[in-house]
């Protein structure tokens, strides 16, 4: 099958091939959208400033993340009920992230067990906490600690479910429930029914499905992403205390907060706005990177989700102060058109698009990038830097190289 040769046009092919609300629950975002808009703006706010005259006939984009070496500043990040994109297509996205030399964070609401998909897909994979029943929690961390997974991301940023009115008016919920309508939509785009049936019908949460500590509580508080509103600070310090290995806190937007995490034991954070699923006027990591990187510049591996669709943007977010960025719309929707090679094929792409940027910017090797390679290309800029003015904008950019130079040595 001949791919198409951007993000973009990945997601007009799994358009067509997905029903409507299955897309919908992929590509869409919390009530009017506008945070999607935000998070896309945030990244087009920013041009590059190359630099000449520099070697670069050789380039090097893989970077140290955790103590790890991996091919790119990338992961796939955690998305759930994959299995409805594609079968079994957890376990696909896996193995096309062991392919390009980066890790796999597993959602809770996957659709195989922690323990299949350790079995089948071999790589550098992650573990997703979703914190709904404290003893199904307590569960899941120990399967994931004794299946071999060495990094816990726990998510925060979901007390409820966001209102994604996509999914209203399209009646998605879980499970599925096949109106006429959808049983229509169903029949309109046969390929996806065919593999739906052919994989044994609508997937189920493996995760909660197979914990001994599962009841109907806690299996419906995940089809309904009724998570544990009460979950606190002296909570995550309990999961600290549990989780034996490196602990990744996602969902974090404020420096402050993103500090206390490290303080408390967290080995790192991703800014994040779940991709604009949740509150919509929230606002874009990256507008905020620069401040959580100052604020946490003592130490912690710093992450970023949410928008990025090009290589040029991981790039940016790279300048900005991240280690490293997730992809999660990006690689579903090479995984609707072509399942593991579809999304190793958007991986390829955007690990593409990162060379051809370092070569064009002037950089070498990844570490050599800075915030002084971006300029803004319209107003109200300054606050991404702490208020700076246009005019004071070099010196802030000095101050943050200052700050990264130390730990990002080629």
């Amino acid at each position: 099958m001949r791919f198409p040769i951007n993000v973009d046009a990945f997601r007009t092919l799994a358009r067509r091939r997905l029903p409507r609300r299955i897309f919908d629950y992929v590509d869409g975002g919390a009530e009017d959208e506008r945070g999607l808009r935000r998070n896309r703006a945030a990244f087009e706010r920013l041009a590059f400033l190359p630099q000449r005259l520099v070697d670069v006939s050789r380039r090097n984009q893989s970077t140290t993340l955790l103590g790890q070496t991996i091919a790119a500043p990338l992961l796939i990040g955690p998305t759930g009920m994959n299995g409805l994109v594609w079968p079994n297509g957890d376990i696909a996205l896996a193995r096309a992230a062991r392919r390009a030399g980066i890790p796999f964070v597993m959602s809770t609401a996957s659709n195989v067990s922690l323990e299949r998909l350790a079995g089948e897909a071999g790589g550098e994979l992650w573990y997703q906490l979703y914190v709904l029943h404290r003893d199904l929690a307590d569960s899941l961390v120990d399967r994931a600690a004794s299946a071999g997974y060495r990094t816990l991301v726990a998510t925060v940023d979901v007390t409820l479910n966001g209102k994604r009115e996509r999914d209203l008016r399209n009646g998605f919920a879980l499970p599925l429930r096949f109106t006429p309508q959808a049983c229509l939509d169903a029949l309109a785009h046969p390929r996806w029914t065919y593999a739906l049936l052919r994989s044994g019908g609508v997937p189920t949460l493996a995760n909660i499905e197979s914990s001994n500590g599962a009841g109907i509580e806690a299996r419906a508080a995940l089809l309904s992403r009724q998570m544990d509103a009460s979950f606190a600070w002296e909570d995550l310090s309990r999961l600290r205390d549990r989780w034996p290995h490196r602990l990744i806190v996602k969902g974090i937007l404020r420096p402050d907060d993103a500090l206390r995490c490290i303080e408390l034991g967290a080995d790192g954070v991703i800014v994040s706005n779940h991709g604009a699923r949740q509150l919509d006027d929230a606002v874009a990591p990256l507008d905020v990177l620069p401040e959580i990187k100052a604020a946490c510049a003592s130490g912690g591996a710093l992450m970023l989700d949410s928008g990025i669709r090009r290589g040029s943007d991981v790039v940016k977010a790279v300048a900005l102060g991240a280690d490293a960025v997730l992809l999660g719309r990006a690689t579903l929707y090479g995984l609707a058109v072509g399942g593991e090679a579809g999304a190793f094929r958007v991986l390829e792409i955007v690990q593409d698009e990162i060379d051809r940027t370092l070569a064009m910017l002037g950089c070498a090797y990844l570490s050599d990038v800075r915030a002084h390679h971006l300029r803004p290309v319209s107003s109200g800029y300054g606050a991404l830097f702490g208020g700076f003015t246009h005019g004071d904008q070099a010196e802030r950019y000095e101050h943050h190289d200052r700050g990264c130079q130390e730990e990002r040595t080629p």
